[in-house]
């Protein structure tokens, strides 16, 4: 597949640089891909949308505040700029893996000073770079979780960040805090550098609303990875290289997923993550809980062995996230979708409405 044909046209006023609150008033774009047609409708519409025997999953992952700023600590006549980046893991050893960014070249042993947005300090020692990466040593050094929550800030990704420099707009870390998250995010599940944004208009009231028309629910974790920001590059898409991510089921979701939905019912994932992990699944699911990390890469010309119906927010163009889309909707259905959408002005992105993919 040319990967030009996921690209579309956004007038960039659609991209949301905020979520509408509360959360569960972002407008809902129904999509039902056997008829052809679409609806508009509210998330606040869910519910009544799903069928009783319908079978919903959700990802669990918490957002890390992963999203790093500090300055070059001044050595010789070197040091002072201005380094921004993104934490990705931490090692047994204590070490973290990082992307950075700075105006000049880095070099190994030198030291970034990291700028909290409450103005906590701490240290970053560049040991090796490998590839796009660099391993460095924070000082203070500890727990990677709770160094980020005093360190680091909300890993929006940069379209929000360009769009809200575009139009002026400044809006403090505590708020994206709060709402660069779901609300049924896990605190031990904490190890995602963006959010599955699907979920962030679900409401405990909605999934209560959805608990009581008859839905079975469960959750999963899949930590969503850096390369979930990577544009596709490649002329052919299917040579663009997967980035992976980890994945845990507990034994009653596995349970939930092994029986399926009741008679006529559809298993429907919340959100694109949600779909890699249920589609990476293995035929056989043991009864106590399953691990594992996927590279999945689903494009139009996947056949779906899990998933039946999607609820996803509007993505970017030549995205793995649209492909996937696309693979669910076919090619055709998915660009006329984004057609009505911006036609309608939906808003788009991370912060934006969404859309309900039905068979």
């Amino acid at each position: 597949m040319n990967t030009e044909s996921l690209a579309y046209d956004l007038p960039p006023e659609l991209i949301a640089t905020r979520p509408v609150e509360p959360r569960d008033r972002a407008r809902l774009l129904l999509v039902h891909c056997h008829r052809g047609v679409f609806e508009h409708a509210s998330i606040l519409d869910l519910p009544d949308l799903l069928e009783p025997s319908d079978l919903l999953i959700r990802n669990d992952t918490a957002v890390l505040a992963a999203r790093l700023v500090g300055t070059r600590a001044i050595s010789g006549d070197r040091g002072g700029g201005q380094v921004e980046g993104l934490f990705l893991k931490a090692d047994p050893d204590g070490t973290w893996t990082v992307v950075l960014a700075a105006s000049g070249r880095l070099s190994e042993g030198e030291v970034i000073d990291l700028a909290g947005p409450d103005g906590r300090h701490a240290s970053l020692r560049l040991l090796e770079k490998c590839g796009r990466y660099w391993r460095a040593m924070p000082d203070p050094a500890g727990n990677a979780s709770e160094l980020l929550d005093s360190l680091g800030r909300t890993p929006l990704p940069p379209y929000i960040l360009k769009a809200r420099r575009n139009r002026e707009e400044f809006i403090d870390d505590a708020s994206d805090r709060q709402w660069y998250r779901t609300l049924f995010a896990r605190s031990d599940r904490a190890g995602s550098v963006a959010a599955p944004t699907a979920g962030l208009h679900l409401t405990d009231e909605l999934l209560d609303r959805i608990g009581r028309r008859g839905v079975q629910q469960a959750a999963v974790t899949l930590h969503v990875g850096e390369g979930t920001f990577r544009p596709v590059t490649t002329a052919r898409f299917e040579d663009h290289r997967m980035h992976t991510e980890s994945w845990l089921v507990e034994p009653d979701a596995l349970a939930a997923i092994r029986s399926g939905p009741g008679p006529g019912g559809r298993l429907i994932a919340v959100g694109t993550t949600t779909t890699r992990l249920l589609e990476s699944l293995p035929e056989y699911l043991p009864e106590g809980p399953l691990c594992g990390s996927t590279d999945l890469l689903i494009a139009p010309g996947y056949a779906f062995r899990q998933v039946e119906g999607l609820l996803t927010n509007f993505h970017l163009p030549r995205s793995t996230l649209l492909a996937l889309v696309a693979a669910m909707t076919g090619l055709d259905l998915m660009h006329e979708a984004y057609r009505v959408a911006v036609a309608e002005r939906y808003r788009f992105y991370s912060y934006g409405d969404a859309m309900l993919v039905l068979p």
